[in-house]
């Protein structure tokens, strides 16, 4: 194999990227508090809708996603049997965790850009942009395979929201969607969409 060859589908320009957020990749991504724009860059990216298309397709040791939230915004109190890394891209970012996903956070910590946070398998943890403008954030998770269980695992109080929306996952961790998802699909990504535009870089 030559080195073209080689390098075939393995660039992935930022500008294109934008534009392959899906607004619904997860239960919680319907409520308020919990809303972002996320990216499948390598692997599912712990994804319970199977519309994401990783920008890069070639199968690799280790899974990547980005993500971009506004204000008050970012993924609900959850878990994995894996452990994720986090790097902050841009804005302010405040993460919390605990052992009790009814009860409150133990601890957590700000973390502004460049700074970087590893969360070990069952640990509860949720987080979101403490900045005033919307931020991103990339995640590096450990490799595991979509749809042969749950994941994420969600505290029950956003299972119960997440279903007063119409949404929930299958026993394989499969998004179960309400009757007007591809409405609800349009609308949230054009709310999102203008996040992204004025996210800090």
């Amino acid at each position: 194999m030559d080195a073209s060859e080689a390098m075939k589908g393995r660039v992935v320009r930022f500008e294109d990227l934008k534009q392959q957020g899906i607004p619904l990749m997860f239960i919680d991504s319907i409520l308020p508090g919990h809303q972002r724009m996320n990216y499948a860059v390598i692997g599912d990216t712990a994804a319970e809708n199977p519309e994401f298309t990783p920008s890069i397709s070639i199968p690799h040791n280790f899974q990547i996603g980005m993500f971009c939230a506004s204000p008050r915004n970012g993924p609900g109190y959850h878990t994995h049997e894996y452990t994720e890394i986090f790097l902050i891209l841009s804005g302010e970012w405040r993460f919390y965790w605990g052992t009790d996903p009814e009860g409150e956070p133990d601890e957590e910590v700000i973390l502004s850009k460049w700074d970087m946070i590893t969360l070990p398998p069952k640990l509860w943890r949720g987080f979101e942009v403490v900045s005033e403008r919307p931020a991103w954030g990339f995640a590096v998770l450990d490799p595991h395979t979509v749809f042969t269980g749950k994941d994420p695992y969600w505290a029950p109080q956003i299972i119960q929201q997440a279903a007063e929306h119409g949404f929930g996952s299958d026993e394989m961790g499969k998004m179960i969607k309400p009757e007007n998802y591809e409405g609800l699909k349009a609308e949230m990504y054009e709310k999102l969409w203008e996040a992204v535009e004025n996210a800090e870089e």
